[in-house]
């Protein structure tokens, strides 16, 4: 069995009700039979809980992406949040995200990202919830602020820096770190599988021999085929192993 533990099959912008109802399919024929849909807004988020209800094998996240911080602070969602209305009568989120730091558009806005993080993580405190982390070219204050969550676990979605960030999450932290097509066509360092969640970020990010397409869960499985060559170990010792990490980190039944 594979997972997508990374996926906006949600998002309207990017899947329409069929291509979306397509894909799902088109997972469960190759191997990956759960998935979980990633909330990068306050509405967002609602949508990939409203896509998730009554589908056994789909999953999905509270967050608010870093980008989405001056919509944060005008509409104070976390009001509502904070109240846990979003458990109500619903399939509950499995973890906060995606959140985090994103440096790479400028200086403008660091101070206001930094507050909107720890305002996620305090959430994820608040609900017992690990944290899907997007963070770009904003490690060190990365580590700055969750040396003050210790108790917090998550993954560091689509990592792509270099040895030494990586070094550092595997050393000073129990995060994971998330996987996916663009480890396939670059030069990123490779994590130990043991630390290693399998994801898409679909629609982004296809694969190889995708590359170009529109990326869907069902390429999992070419991720996961990389990740075995790269290994040198046996697809299945990859699906078993990434698989646990999962469901272990968002502890999916």
């Amino acid at each position: 069995m594979l997972i997508d533990s990374h996926c906006h099959l949600h998002d309207r912008e990017f899947f329409t009700e069929e291509q979306a109802k397509t894909a799902l399919e088109n997972a469960t024929k190759n191997g990956v039979e759960k998935i979980i849909c990633i909330g990068t807004d306050a509405d967002d988020s609602i949508a990939a809980r409203d896509y998730a209800e009554g589908k056994a094998n789909v999953y999905w996240t509270y967050g608010v992406h870093p980008s989405e911080w001056k919509k944060w602070q005008e509409t104070n969602c976390d009001k509502e949040v904070n109240r846990g209305k979003f458990h109500h009568g619903l399939k509950a989120p499995v973890a906060i995200g995606e959140v985090g730091l994103d440096y790479h558009y400028g200086k403008d806005d660091h101070e206001e990202q930094k507050k909107l993080f720890i305002e996620m993580l305090e959430l994820a405190k608040i609900h017992h919830l690990p944290v899907v982390f997007h963070v770009r070219e904003a490690f060190d204050d990365f580590f700055e602020i969750v040396k003050n969550y210790p108790e917090i676990k998550g993954v560091v979605h689509s990592f792509s820096d270099n040895k030494k960030v990586l070094k550092r999450i595997l050393d000073e932290t129990n995060y994971y770190i998330g996987v996916n097509g663009l480890a396939t066509y670059s030069t990123l360092p490779t994590p130990p599988l043991e630390r290693i969640l399998l994801e898409t970020d679909a629609p982004f990010l296809a694969p190889v021999p995708h590359k170009g397409e529109t990326n869907e869960p069902a390429y999992i499985k070419d991720i996961a085929k990389w990740l075995s060559e790269k290994l040198g170990v046996d697809v299945k010792t990859v699906a078993s192993v990434t698989t646990k990490n999962v469901e272990d980190l968002f502890k999916l039944s």
